[in-house]
């Protein structure tokens, strides 16, 4: 595994138990962050906590991919903040990009500055119409491999 790959799950979800596999199969260190135990039943991950506050460490190299896996939970303003507070290489909302994501008014309302909120990456992945949990984590995880190495994750067009 790399050491600089760190991807951190946040909430338990269909599409976080997928990606949490997969990011393992691709050399990540995997996080998940869910507030409720009773959804990360069953999903693995070398490290489930509550709150990133549990893994300052973990994230004290700014190397941490963070993808939030549920844009309706209550909970999504405070742990966006609390992710946004720490060191991380990159930090996305899954969500329908038609329409501005509630982690837009969740962070307002908490008083998170917008440049802050910008960082905030939505819609994530590649543009491939995932619908479903595997898909979408594929999706997920191609476009963070692209980032990381600098591509654009798009077929060159070319005659």
């Amino acid at each position: 595994m790399s050491a600089d790959r760190l991807l951190v799950a946040v909430f338990g979800s269909p599409v976080s138990e997928v990606l949490l596999r997969w990011a393992t199969e691709l050399g990540y260190r995997t996080v998940l962050v869910e507030p409720d135990p009773s959804p990360s039943s069953g999903i693995a991950a070398d490290l489930v906590v509550r709150g990133f506050s549990e893994l300052d460490g973990e994230l004290a190299g700014g190397t941490a991919d963070v993808v939030v896996t549920d844009h309706h939970r209550a909970e999504l303003g405070e742990l966006l903040r609390d992710a946004l507070a720490r060191p991380s290489r990159w930090i996305g909302v899954m969500g329908n990009p038609r329409h501005e994501g509630p982690h837009v008014a969740a962070l307002t309302a908490l008083g998170v500055p917008s440049e802050e909120i910008a960082r905030v990456h939505r819609p994530i992945g590649l543009d491939i119409g995932s619908r479903e949990p595997a898909e979408i984590a594929v999706s997920t995880l191609a476009g963070l491999l692209a980032d990381r190495n600098g591509r654009s994750g798009g077929f060159a067009h070319g005659g």
